[in-house]
């Protein structure tokens, strides 16, 4: 292959770049480069040719125009292999460009902004970058297109071993990533300005608010980031959500995919001693999710239970050195962000539903029996649901004092979870309190939760026979609450 000789380097995220263009021009690459980036590297004291030396035409357009030139695009298309490329680059006196190095304009990170402007969102559209990535692609065979700071310490290195030149392998691998780069840039730029309104007349202002409702087209582009699980992946998914419910130190342990046990705290290490409690047969080999940093003290508790992963915001090091000693154990420390929307595959397409990610307070509650809840009642349904909100649906669960005490999950019929809930419970269900996330269809399940001894109940309403069953409620002395919201989690 032939020997990188000339480079053009124009980046937005110029991490790593410093380093990367000096191993370049300590193997005689000359460097050509643009606006700040051209900056940067004469800044590190790095020799480099301004883009405008190489076209003859200065930048302009406010750098709308700087890389939309023949000697740029002429230097990265031609063919190397054939006679006439040769001769018709050599005529106009266009030079060979061997590598590209180019990332884009933060167009998600800048239409992402609160209150953007919409001519901001239009200035950060990239157009010589992703034409610079598309032309060195399609001539992979003769040019190295870099569109990522990950790869550039390979790529020198491979150069250094090699008298400057990279293999047709590592070619195809980098213009393959730079399609897929491309891909979804242009997509990131459709779906957003899909959501935003035109204005009624010629004059007026571009809503960047967003369009209510679901987008027309949905694009999806995703990196694959490691091999893991399918069903861990999942699990942690749902312990995470649940552990991010709750402001306080609290505990999750989930098993396919439902709270086996939940609890909180005052400290992460009780949260989780009291999440155990409330089921530890099927908390064995299940996965842990919690919402503060893992310490020495939480971890040697937790180390004592066979568990498949835990999910947590980090682990100090004491925590990592306990791990360590796990055999298969697998750790995650998971950024917060909150998903939008929830997919879920069907033959032929796929469904798109809101987030279940509405908060609801002791103000939102509306009490419908006639014994109001007491303080600790109170309580202990929020919290009840909050985690009903977590478990399969038909749903009901039981908690007292900030622990879950029994979980129905996942049945045919309502009656039956308020059933199971009881019948599994290690801690009783006795002065608890119930959580169902959908209606009761019927009073019998009142009447199964009364029997299991709870004393309040807390659910959306809505049913046809919301009146029988608030009066089976009064009948029995149990307080009710209704949030005019369901889970009904599938």
């Amino acid at each position: 292959m032939g020997k990188i000789q000339r480079a053009i380097l124009s980046v937005t995220d110029k991490t790593g770049l410093v380093k990367f263009a000096r191993r370049l021009a300590k193997m005689g690459v000359e460097l050509v480069s643009t606006g700040g980036t051209a900056k940067l590297l004469r800044d590190s004291g790095i020799a480099v040719k301004d883009i405008s030396d190489l076209t003859g035409f200065p930048e302009m357009l406010d750098g709308r125009v700087k890389t939309l030139h023949p000697k740029v695009h002429g230097g990265i298309l031609h063919v190397r292999g054939k006679a006439e490329h040769r001769a018709a680059v050599s005529e106009h006196g266009i030079e060979p460009i061997d590598m590209v190095v180019v990332n884009l304009y933060a167009f998600e990170k800048t239409a992402g902004k609160p209150g953007v402007e919409f001519e901001d969102i239009i200035e950060n559209i990239d157009i010589g970058g992703p034409s610079m990535v598309r032309s060195a692609a399609k001539n992979f065979q003769d040019v190295a297109i870099v569109t990522s700071p990950s790869d550039y310490d390979a790529i020198a290195s491979e150069m250094e071993s090699s008298g400057g030149s990279l293999s047709l392998k590592t070619k195809w691998r980098l213009a393959q990533n730079a399609f897929a780069t491309t891909a979804a840039y242009d997509s990131a730029i459709a779906s957003t300005l899909e959501r935003i309104g035109a204005p009624e007349g010629d004059g007026g202002k571009f809503e960047t608010g967003g369009a209510d409702g679901f987008p027309e087209t949905l694009r999806l582009s995703f990196r694959k980031a490691f091999d893991l699980s399918y069903n861990n992946i999942v699990d942690l998914q749902a312990a995470w959500d649940l552990a991010q419910e709750f402001e306080g130190p609290v505990c999750a342990i989930i098993k396919h995919t439902n709270p086996c046990g939940t609890a909180v705290a005052t400290t992460l290490a009780e949260a989780y001693k009291r999440a155990l409690e409330c089921d530890p047969v099927s908390a064995f080999g299940g996965v842990i999710g919690v919402n503060r940093t893992i310490d020495r003290e939480t971890a040697t508790e937790m180390a004592k239970l066979f568990v498949e992963a835990i999910a947590a915001p980090a682990f100090d090091s004491a925590a990592r050195e306990i791990f360590a000693t796990k055999k298969n154990l697998r750790l995650l420390e998971v950024v917060p962000m909150q998903q939008k929307w929830v997919l879920k595959n069907v033959s032929g397409g796929v469904l798109l539903q809101d987030n279940d990610v509405r908060s609801l307070s002791e103000a939102d509650f509306k009490i419908v029996s006639e014994r109001k809840p007491t303080e600790q009642e109170m309580r202990d349904l929020l919290f009840a649901w909050k985690v009903c909100k977590h478990v399969k649906s038909n749903a009901i669960l039981y908690a007292r004092n900030g622990q879950s005490t029994g979980v129905g999950a996942g049945q045919m019929s309502r009656v039956d979870s308020a059933k199971i809930g009881a019948m599994k419970s290690v801690l009783g269900t006795k002065g608890s309190v119930a959580a169902s996330d959908a209606f009761f269809p019927f009073p019998d399940g009142v009447e199964e939760i009364a029997k299991a001894g709870a004393t309040a109940i807390i659910q959306p309403g809505g049913s046809v026979r919301d009146q029988e069953v608030i009066d089976a409620a009064n009948r029995l002395g149990l307080a009710m609450v209704l949030t005019g919201v369901r889970h009904f989690r599938h």
